[in-house]
């Protein structure tokens, strides 16, 4: 292969300050070229993600620039593909990255780590090839459930106002909250998260080492030190139109509900709503005064989306599924009932099969199996030929 080097010391040495010293060679290899993939491809592209779902990252990576026709693609594709990815087979930046990395304490998530989200996969093709992390790597698994905050940058008295409101009653009874880092809704459902001592994360359009919008360093410095702060692009990279909108269906993506407190009719938040929607995601929205532009997009939500209308935190906890028979059910406490350990594993908007349930709550299906049929009987979930799900609230 041009350029790059897969050879498992070339790996390990490249990866000494981001891998675990006992990895076996094949899985340091596996590392390398995730990070080599990772600045090859921009955010969300598919052809990348197929070839590596099929073949493994350095499998893809042989088959890519080894020559000749893959299967995994057609020909028109791969052909196009290379020609966008050749320009940045470049060593140097992979090595500049890792040197990154180490000096600014980012860490690696991939596929093969336990930290990494698996909610992400729902992107299929277009999920990331690996993760940049500021900050505990480990709060990446307390995110379900979580919620997306979002909304307008140029955001009014009113929509700052709700948008703390939200995130700290949300933050403070141990519901993560997710945003974009940015000025505006973004940055006030940060600050009012890490006010009360709650779990905030921050996914990012450019290289996690680095805040943007720069006026923001200290706050996401902040969300590191006690939350996470994340980019699927490598460190050094700028943010740019397509990775704003590219890192927008991460934020879905990793939250179980989306909630737009403010947006213009022509709104970034919307493309975010839209991930949401299109993954099946719960999505609510915060109607504002009628004759407020700023409150357009979320109004547009609400009649267009058949968004959930979201006046309180309470209804956010509604929304997801954390609100039964009129009492709330704790989120980040231990967990001693075997039947909340399978709630937690279904989803109020995807059907899981057994299997699938006993896995995400690490118990036995047959033990799952009977569970779902007394949940069941309590009307707490529903069955159909796909499988299973929560009741959400509005349903009760």
């Amino acid at each position: 292969m041009t350029g790059i080097d897969l050879s498992p010391a070339t790996a390990r040495a490249a990866l000494a300050s981001v891998a675990h010293a006992d990895e076996a060679d094949s899985a340091i290899v596996e590392r390398y070229a995730t990070v080599v993939w990772s600045h090859l491809v921009e955010p969300g592209d598919s052809v990348a993600g197929r070839l590596v779902a099929a073949r493994g990252a350095a499998g893809a990576l042989d088959s890519v620039f080894g020559g000749g026709t893959v299967a995994d693609v057609t020909a028109q594709e791969l052909a196009a593909a290379r020609r966008r990815w050749m320009p940045r087979l470049n060593p140097r930046a992979v090595t500049d990255t890792l040197r990154i990395a180490q000096v600014r304490a980012v860490s690696l998530i991939t596929r093969a780590d336990p930290d990494w989200p698996d909610q992400l996969e729902d992107l299929g093709a277009h999920a990331p090839m690996c993760l940049w992390v500021r900050g505990e790597t480990s709060a990446l698994r307390l995110l379900r459930p979580s919620v997306a905050i979002v909304g307008a940058r140029a955001a009014t008295r009113y929509g700052d106002h709700v948008a703390m409101e939200l995130a700290a009653e949300l933050a403070g009874s141990g519901v993560p909250v997710v945003s974009g880092g940015a000025y505006g809704i973004d940055g006030a459902a940060h600050r009012a998260a890490l006010s009360v001592g709650g779990l905030t994360v921050a996914l990012l359009a450019g290289g996690a080492e680095r805040a943007y919008p720069a006026g923001h360093s200290g706050l996401i410095d902040e969300v590191a030190a006690s939350g996470v702060v994340v980019s699927e692009v490598p460190c050094g990279s700028a943010p740019t139109k397509w990775r704003f909108l590219q890192r927008n269906r991460l934020i879905a993506a990793i939250s179980d509900a989306t909630v737009v407190v403010e947006a213009g009719w022509r709104s970034g938040s919307l493309n975010t709503a839209g991930h949401a929607a299109a993954l099946s995601r719960e999505l609510g929205a915060v109607p504002g005064p009628i004759t407020s532009a700023a409150s357009a997009g979320s109004h547009r939500l609400l009649r267009e989306y058949g968004a959930h209308c979201i006046t309180s935190a309470q209804d956010v906890r509604e929304m997801l599924g954390l609100v039964r028979g009129g009492s709330e059910q704790g989120v980040r406490g231990p967990r001693t009932d075997d039947a909340t350990r399978v709630q937690d594993a279904l989803s109020t908007t995807l059907w899981r099969d057994p299997v699938d349930v006993a896995r995400r709550a690490g118990m036995a299906p047959d033990e799952v199996e009977a569970l779902l049929g007394l949940l069941h009987l309590e009307g707490a979930v529903v069955r159909a030929a796909t499988g299973w799900r929560l009741v959400s609230g509005h349903e009760r």
